[in-house]
């Protein structure tokens, strides 16, 4: 959000006066005209939005036909505003979420749809330079196997958020990107169904992201990303390779750390070479170096640590910034990596996540923005969302009370800021 600047005393000075005139003018306006000020300023209805929408979908080339057939009866959704206002009070762990999203049940599911799809996922392979598993475990993420792709109507959903989300100028620019694909005839109103948060497809596109980067690979005229797996793969692996994707080159892998870490380098922006992370001790999980025969010692990387440095380890390439590009989470992102493994017959992670840990509430994530703030260790606006600069002053504070800087929250951390230790 950009920052705003202060106004100066005498930009306060010249505003005061003008409310003081404005005010002395609208003294004078007769009763009708201060009564459609009023009006102005009350909350607009939902059919109004449409109205004014419309108004300007028309002036975008929209046709007619098109925002009839769009928008005819439609009412805002409560089921999506519910959904857009609510934030869950407690963070979901990322064990809970890599034990529901590469489950047993998932793992054979995409095993049994690679061997179903195998020569059409290797051609895709071939044009785009996406591994195939990938496609497949973001098929599985995404829809599971394309059996569950939504059922909310998109052009409502993101109508409502337009009207009365917390990004209502994003939500608009979406609906009208998925009013032109209505207009292009790629899909009817009836049929245009996804998630409430206005995602569709197998791979769930949003609507810019489907103008952008979707491909008719079926060569019917219609990129279809709800019932032809042609368009599916293609327009996957084509966001894949815009986002960056190297071909013949791994997400990144599981790894053990030396005691001696230095834990603080642990973090995204960190990045080094293979052969600079092997320098200070780090290893495969299974004790071998990190280069071979895909990768040369040149290659860069970053450590994360998921879970603190009582969870497992990871090296992360180039290819996994493409996976957070597509969904910015490094619950996901990992979710998805880890799936195209055992997908491809790899094994589960080897080192144990800590489980017995409590996750913190996002209120007591707030609590310990304040309190690290309160002490020096700046974490800027208490949100309760743990993010770099969040993480930067955790760190800050297990340098004070010589704990393993790895940036990571947790209820004993926590607890020691509430006993005021320092």
């Amino acid at each position: 959000m950009p920052f705003v600047h202060p106004p100066s005393s005498l930009s306060i000075i010249a505003l005061s006066l003008a409310f003081a005139l404005a005010g002395c003018a609208g003294a004078d306006k007769p009763a009708s005209r201060q009564a459609g000020a009023n009006l102005e300023k009350r909350e607009q209805s939902f059919d109004e939005f449409l109205d004014v929408f419309r108004k300007e979908a028309l002036a975008g080339g929209i046709r007619k036909e098109t925002l009839n057939s769009a928008f005819v009866g439609m009412v805002a959704n409560d089921r999506v505003m519910a959904l857009m206002n609510s934030q869950p009070e407690f963070v979901r762990p990322i064990w809970d979420y890599l034990e529901r999203a590469v489950s047993e049940r998932r793992i054979a599911g995409g095993r049994r749809s690679f061997a179903e799809n195998k020569r059409l996922l290797a051609r895709t392979e071939t044009r785009y330079g996406v591994p195939a598993q990938i496609l497949v475990a973001i098929w599985g993420i995404e829809s599971n196997y394309g059996s569950n792709t939504g059922s909310f109507n998109i052009i409502q959903v993101l109508a409502t958020q337009a009207w009365k989300g917390r990004r209502a100028a994003w939500a608009r620019g979406e609906l009208m990107h998925a009013l032109r694909i209505l207009d292009k005839g790629e899909i009817t109103a009836k049929a245009f169904k996804g998630s409430w948060a206005g995602a569709f497809g197998q791979t769930q596109f949003m609507p810019s992201v489907y103008r952008s980067h979707a491909v008719d690979n079926d060569g019917d005229g219609r990129r279809d990303l709800w019932r032809s797996l042609p368009d599916v793969f293609a327009s996957t692996s084509n966001l894949l390779r815009s986002y960056g994707w190297r071909p013949n080159e791994p997400w990144g892998f599981e790894v053990k750390l030396p005691k001696d870490f230095p834990w603080a380098q642990a973090e995204y922006k960190v990045r080094k070479s293979l052969a600079d992370w092997q320098s200070l001790g780090v290893r495969r999980i299974d004790g071998g170096g990190l280069a071979g025969s895909r990768l040369n010692p040149d290659t860069g990387g970053s450590i994360i640590l998921p879970a603190g440095h009582k969870g497992p380890a990871f090296v992360v390439l180039h290819n996994f910034r493409a996976l957070l590009r597509y969904n910015n989470a490094t619950s996901y992102a990992l979710a998805v990596a880890h799936l195209s493994d055992r997908v491809a017959g790899g094994d589960a992670f080897t080192a144990s996540w800590p489980t017995g840990q409590i996750p913190l509430t996002r209120g007591e994530n707030k609590e310990l923005q304040q309190r690290l703030t309160a002490i020096g260790c700046d974490s800027g606006k208490p949100d309760g969302v743990v993010g770099k600069r969040t993480r930067a002053a955790v760190r800050c504070y297990q340098r004070q009370v010589r704990e393993p800087a790895d940036g990571y929250p947790t209820a004993k951390l926590l607890a020691r800021l509430r006993g005021g230790a320092s």
